[in-house]
């Protein structure tokens, strides 16, 4: 049988297409693999998180104020009290939490003939689970929540009084200015269910505070929670109120990092009552501080000035032990 003739030309042409396909399947995998491995390692990506709060952990709440501070703060019309009775009273009673890294609180009460006096010691750690967002741009989401529930004048109370709080239209310009107007928008986003349902009711059952942003409120609360149930009437005549901006609700220079000062007088079934509040933020942490003074004579108004001078004082003194 005659042999077929060789051709060197299909040869070629037949190598170089098995050489082609070849880089093919090999090129193909290679490409997609190198977009992988650039997406999974790219150090720019896991630069973009935002960097933690200053706080970790918390302090024990009770023991934060000085035992000197909560004395001036709870006067007792010269009754004595023996060293178990002084160690109960300005020691105070612990608030029950579900993580005491999160979040932690106190409360001090003591009556007298001239009424009764209610101290409550709120703080909590914010974390922020968003890499994109800083724990302390959550922890200022939630102070400003605070401060718009609270109706503090932009102005820093200029011409209000406790009793008049500004329309919403005047509360909401304040956002244009500030860190705080920026981060607004991120108060819905910004709760931090740390606090049991259990224990004490917090400043949050208290006018002029948020209680949709404190998880803290507790249908089982001490003496100062169960007084706020009762059916609250118009307040009467506050001799405060004609004192000008200095005893209004306004936002506090100097505090902190932020902070705000409240002021409110109520009427009750069960007598007339002051309640002051002084929240601020440090970092990831904000504090809120309630202090008030009940009295069963209604003719007896509690003073602004006194309340919020020892409130506006222990609040420098918690943030300087917090900064330590």
């Amino acid at each position: 049988m005659p042999r077929k003739p060789f051709a060197p030309g299909a040869a070629l042409v037949a190598v170089a297409a098995l050489a082609v396909g070849l880089a093919g399947c090999t090129g193909g995998p290679g490409t997609d693999g190198d977009a992988a491995d650039a997406k999974g390692g790219d150090p720019a990506a896991t630069s973009q998180s935002a960097e933690p709060g200053r706080y970790q952990t918390l302090p024990e709440a009770c023991g934060l104020p000085s035992r000197s501070t909560v004395r001036g703060m709870l006067p007792g019309d010269g009754q004595h009290l023996s060293s178990a009775e002084a160690d109960k009273l300005y020691g105070g009673q612990a608030d029950i939490t579900y993580d005491t890294d999160r979040r932690v609180g106190c409360h001090w009460t003591r009556e007298t003939d001239a009424g009764t006096r209610h101290l409550s010691l709120d703080i909590q750690r914010v974390v922020s689970y968003d890499a994109a967002v800083s724990d302390d741009d959550k922890a200022q989401g939630i102070y400003d929540s605070k401060e718009l529930a609270a109706q503090i004048p932009s102005g820093g109370g200029t011409g209000s009084s406790p009793t008049a709080p500004p329309s919403k239209d005047t509360k909401g310009s304040k956002g244009t200015g500030g860190s705080k107007g920026a981060k607004g928008g991120a108060a819905a986003a910004g709760k931090d269910p740390a606090k049991a349902p259990a224990g004490k009711a917090s400043a949050s059952g208290k006018p002029g505070t948020d209680a949709s942003e404190d998880p803290s409120a507790s249908p089982g609360g001490d003496a100062l929670g169960d007084k706020n149930t009762a059916s609250a009437t118009p307040p009467t005549a506050d001799p405060s109120a004609g004192t000008g901006a200095s005893t209004a609700p306004r936002v506090l220079d100097g505090l902190a990092d932020a902070a705000f000062l409240n002021d409110k007088l109520i009427t009750a079934d069960s007598g007339v009552h002051r309640d002051v509040t002084v929240v601020f933020r440090t970092s990831n942490v904000i504090v809120t501080i309630t202090y008030d003074q009940w009295s069963t004579d209604k003719s007896m108004l509690p003073e602004s000035q006194e309340l919020q001078d020892k409130a506006r004082s222990l609040a420098d003194e918690l943030a300087d032990r917090l900064a330590e």
